[in-house]
């Protein structure tokens, strides 16, 4: 009898220490994300979705469809405002122009870690509000450590080693490219490697960890740190506002206090991702190169036409693009 009474006591622990199941008016939710399963920044989205149905008892219910399964990484956000998918998680930059202030974070400003990036994309979207992003319930945002420049047989040390070489990059990284004296061919990153591979490109404008994450280290033999030119990419993840407006008071809370800890978690998802995609491209014989402070401070010149485009643009459209490179450098402080 003691043996049994012992055993239904470790149950009740044991059951009471599980989140409790949904209830049957609970909020239910369905959270599109193009990354694959296996991805590091996947399984964050994943966890995410399993801290908000404990955190809010069950009220908040989520189906996860990773991998593009639900909606394709470029219609991902309008698939969020139409109410395709409840939640979603993509890229700013995938459509380009839509998301003048945002942008900015995008920009070659010399970003030296993922931890930088996110925290910048955070500040920058709390201080201008911006109503770019107004159709919908932003959640978070998170940014991938330094995009740097990485090539194939040519060591890349000075602006003059840039002259005619085609070097893969899309977006703001194309246009670094432009201004480095290279030659930018816009491809999508799933087909970096072969485009690396067959030398129909003579390098890559890309994440440290993408080394690993796509390989891209065995085909790529010298990385160039020339991080006071480093880019980023901003990943927002953006709630319907209708569905948002459902979830009772104090579960909007309590996912409010979650999203604060995630963005810390995929920082330091990417910045672990980027020391294991150096290592991996010194593992498979890749030199890494530093730029002396002199012919770094050449490339940041070299880099201005990029960052006063985009204040030309952002004027054009009515908004102070200075005052918003401004403030976005001053959170890189």
């Amino acid at each position: 009898m003691k043996k049994m009474f012992l055993s239904l006591v470790a149950l009740a622990v044991f059951c009471t220490a599980l989140p409790g199941p949904a209830s049957a008016d609970a909020v239910r939710l369905t959270y599109s994300n193009f990354f694959p399963p296996a991805n590091h920044q996947s399984q964050l989205a994943e966890a995410w979705c399993r801290e908000v149905e404990q955190r809010t008892g069950g009220k908040v219910v989520i189906n996860y469809y990773p991998g593009g399964t639900l909606t394709q990484a470029q219609q991902t956000y309008d698939a969020v405002v139409e109410g395709i998918a409840d939640i979603g998680l993509s890229c700013l930059a995938y459509t380009r122009g839509r998301f003048p202030v945002m942008a900015a974070v995008d920009l070659p400003l010399g970003y030296k870690t993922a931890a930088q990036a996110t925290n910048t994309a955070n500040a920058v979207y709390e201080h201008f509000k911006p109503e770019e992003l107004a159709d919908v319930e932003v959640m978070y945002f998170n940014g991938h450590g330094p995009g740097l420049l990485f090539t194939t047989s040519k060591p890349v040390s000075t602006l003059a080693d840039m002259k005619g070489q085609k070097i893969r990059s899309t977006g703001n990284s194309a246009q670094l490219v432009k201004a480095l004296g290279g030659t930018p061919v816009a491809k999508p990153m799933p087909e970096n490697y072969q485009l690396l591979q067959k030398g129909v490109v003579d390098g890559s404008m890309h994440p440290i960890e993408s080394n690993l994450s796509f390989k891209l280290g065995e085909v790529c033999k010298f990385g160039t740190d020339s991080f006071d030119v480093a880019y980023t990419t901003v990943f927002f993840i953006v709630m319907n506002k209708a569905k948002w407006a459902a979830i009772d008071a104090e579960s909007q809370a309590a996912i409010r206090e979650i999203n604060a800890e995630w963005a810390d978690k995929h920082a330091k998802a990417w910045d672990e991702a980027d020391i294991e995609g150096r290592r991996y491209l010194i593992d498979q014989g890749g030199t890494i190169i530093e730029l002396s402070p002199e012919e770094s401070a050449r490339w940041v010149e070299a880099s201005r036409p990029v960052i006063d485009g985009y204040i030309t643009e952002t004027d054009a459209r009515g908004l102070d693009g200075a005052a918003i490179i401004e403030y976005t450098r001053s959170t890189l402080q």
